[in-house]
């Protein structure tokens, strides 16, 4: 194997990350049950088998996040994800609607009485909550960092506008301006 692990080892690695019972694992990997829970214990002590165990975490961990391209597909069927999209002509749900569907918040189905008496039927509803696709737009641009909470500064050969947020935005370009100001007064 590639990683220096015989095909028992690995067997047990993999069935011992998949479980956490060592005694499980070896029997799987093909130790007899006699001494099953010796090898186990034994392997768990093994560098080679250590590393494969973390390696096998590192994996989980990063397969376990979101990546950002990930996020981006998220937030962009939020934000494309119109109620006409989920309805038929008859303002009913599609019926191949996926119920995966990030844009969708919550489905709520219930049952109303119209009418009274013995004309009265019962009626489902399904009641269907969006996301908001203002705040998905709003996160996609955070991430393409179309805006910044930080001060921006604009620079053309005539002037340099400064667009400032806060009284301490305010005084770090005061003493910005004081800086340039007396190195233009030393030279």
């Amino acid at each position: 194997m590639r990683n220096g692990l015989t095909q028992r080892q690995e067997t047990f690695c993999l069935k011992y990350f998949e479980t956490g019972n060592a005694g499980e694992a070896a029997l799987v990997a093909g130790y007899s049950p006699k001494t099953a829970p010796v090898i186990a214990s034994q392997n768990l002590t093994k560098l080679k088998i250590i590393n494969r165990l973390d390696e096998l975490r590192k994996k989980m961990e990063v397969a376990s996040v979101a990546n950002k391209l990930e996020r981006e597909q998220i937030l962009t069927e939020i934000a494309r994800g119109r109620i006409g999209t989920l309805l038929d002509e008859n303002h009913r749900i599609k019926e191949d609607v996926p119920l995966d569907d990030a844009s969708i918040q919550e489905i709520n189905t219930f049952e109303v009485t119209i009418g009274k008496g013995e004309n009265a039927k019962l009626a489902e509803v399904t009641k269907i909550k969006l996301h908001n696709p203002i705040q998905a737009i709003d996160l996609l641009n955070k991430m393409d960092k179309i805006y910044s909470d930080q001060p921006q500064v604009t620079i053309d050969n005539r002037q340099i506008n400064f667009i400032i947020r806060s009284q301490d935005e305010a005084n770090e370009v005061k003493d910005l301006l004081a800086g340039i100001s007396e190195r233009l007064d030393g030279h």
